[in-house]
């Protein structure tokens, strides 16, 4: 019962996070007069990156890695993400006027949403995002759930400071 149960709770989060991942997308553009969506122009329409190769994105994008920006939603409205993409997270070092930030790597949906970060792991210290900050890829096709660990886990909690991604697999050419 509990494998079943266990695996059931995998398909739906994996279908949650793939439907997170594409969702509000025009998948279809305003196409006309091409009925079997062929050429050039469409697909350019259609994908944001249609190439082979990866992207940097930047976290937050101008907002960069901070307390009371909500990425999640951030995600959402940036997604999809694909395999061999490079994630940038860039926040101010610690300092008189800041608060300190770092990444982590939750380990898997539960302690996501309850910003448990026991069994975490620290991706970027709170010294790495000055600067350039630093970059964290995408290498398997699994999901990624990211946190801020600060504070024992209230910028995760409060501050909106977490988000997941779970990259795609590009199959155009």
């Amino acid at each position: 019962m509990g494998v079943k149960c266990g695996g059931a709770l995998f398909v739906l989060v994996a279908m949650s996070v793939l439907a997170i991942a594409t969702a509000n997308k025009d998948w279809w553009g305003n196409v006309t007069g091409n009925w079997n969506q062929t050429g050039r122009d469409f697909w350019d329409s259609w994908h944001k990156n249609a190439t082979q190769r990866s992207n940097k994105i930047i976290v937050g994008g101008s907002e960069n890695w901070r307390y009371g920006f909500n990425y999640t939603d951030w995600a959402i409205k940036n997604g999809p993400f694909y395999l061999n993409d490079t994630l940038v997270f860039k926040y101010d070092p610690p300092n008189d006027t800041t608060f300190p930030h770092s990444v982590y790597l939750l380990p898997n949906f539960r302690s996501f949403l309850k910003c448990d970060l026991r069994r975490a792991k620290i991706i970027g210290k709170a010294t790495a995002g000055g600067g350039k900050g630093f970059e964290f890829v995408l290498k398997r096709w699994q999901p990624y759930f990211f946190a801020c660990g600060e504070h024992k886990g209230i910028h995760c909690k409060d501050g909106l400071m977490k988000f997941a991604v779970w990259p795609l697999i590009r199959w155009y050419n």
